[in-house]
């Protein structure tokens, strides 16, 4: 009993160093920022299991149960998609983005890549970067800065620039801009409700609707429909 204890006060006495940013903590949060630079699901898993091993409360990432399935659900859907719709036909054309997205505009017309495309949006954005640039993120900058609303605002916006600059490598300036605006909606929205699963289903509907927009050749119409 007496070895047990002891080794539950160990297990205890490592959880609190993985949650705080002595050298052990530093080291878990640079691992997982390698394994996200690795792809974002890999990040993704490195958080979960840096949870648990911290002991650090899912609710606490955001995942609390939402409070309305049904109502989360459809009215995530309907945000993401309708929110692709603006910022393809409005704010990537005032930004003077391209009408087309050349980076994967291979996945027009091609049904054999499609599968490939929506496995990456549901497992590498909607899941993997939402953990990582939401959950993880707003956790560790929390405990760092604080739960006030300016040091909030302060994790909303570099996250943001955290988030932009990670899609350089893919897509460019006009990815960079993209998720800028994007980040900072999807964080504004974590930070508000502090649950993970309507952030989680707006940003997979958001992507999909891209992805649908480039399979059937209606970005350059969307993208012209009130700017040509």
């Amino acid at each position: 009993m007496i070895l047990r204890d002891a080794g539950a006060v160990r297990a205890h006495d490592a959880a609190a160093k993985l949650r705080g940013f002595g050298p052990l903590g530093l080291l878990a949060i640079v691992g997982i920022f390698a394994g996200s630079m690795a792809g974002p699901p890999v990040g993704a898993l490195l958080v979960l299991l840096w949870a648990k091993l911290s002991e650090t409360p899912r609710n606490a990432l955001g995942f609390a149960a939402p409070r309305n399935p049904t109502a989360t659900l459809v009215g995530g859907v309907a945000f993401g998609i309708v929110f692709k719709l603006v910022m393809k036909a409005l704010v990537m054309p005032l930004l003077g983005a391209p009408p087309v997205n050349a980076r994967y505009h291979y996945l027009a017309g091609d049904s054999a890549a499609l599968p490939g495309a929506i496995v990456a949006v549901l497992l590498g954005a909607a899941f993997g970067e939402e953990v990582f640039f939401r959950c993880y993120l707003f956790e560790r900058l929390g405990a760092l800065l604080g739960r006030g609303r300016a040091a909030l605002t302060v994790t909303v916006l570099t996250t943001a620039v955290l988030f932009a600059v990670a899609h350089y490598r893919d897509q460019g300036v006009p990815g960079v801009e993209q998720a800028a605006v994007t980040g900072l909606v999807f964080g504004g929205i974590f930070a508000w409700r502090r649950r993970i699963w309507f952030v989680m289903i707006a940003h997979a509907a958001f992507d999909l609707a891209a992805v649908a927009l480039i399979y059937w050749s209606w970005e350059g119409r969307v993208a012209q429909l009130f700017l040509r």
